[in-house]
């Protein structure tokens, strides 16, 4: 009884592994969206030690990121409102703010960084 316990655990054990390890994959190579460009924004190194970055694309948020983190994501092409603000909202503190006109297959990158009080995206080149 004691050796089928354990093969019934090696089993077990071993399909486990394989169901995530299929996950983890699917995840990885999940397909570019056809007619879409990337958007990357990161973090300036002093944005703020107890703040989050919160990233919305056409009003919704798409994200807050902390420290060493940044956003990734594909947009459709066309016209895009692209915003950041700190989390918790800073006094006196305007959001960033860039409209951006997507076209397929393109990389844009952007930092929020703090400037004279307010956030900014600042393009990468």
């Amino acid at each position: 009884m004691k050796r089928y316990s354990s093969i019934i655990y090696i089993v077990s054990l071993a399909c486990a592994g394989l169901i995530f390890t299929g996950c983890a994959t699917n995840q990885a190579t999940a397909p570019i969206p056809a007619n879409s460009g990337h958007l990357i924004v990161t973090r300036v190194a002093n944005f703020g030690e107890n703040l989050g970055l919160v990233v919305s694309v056409d009003g919704k948020d798409v994200g807050s990121f902390t420290e060493g983190r940044s956003y990734s994501g594909y947009l459709s092409a066309g016209q895009h409102v692209i915003t950041a603000r700190a989390d918790p909202r800073q006094p006196g503190a305007r959001p960033g703010r860039k409209t951006l006109t997507v076209q397929a297959g393109q990389t844009y990158s952007y930092t929020a960084a703090w400037s004279g009080g307010n956030l900014v995206l600042v393009r990468n080149p």
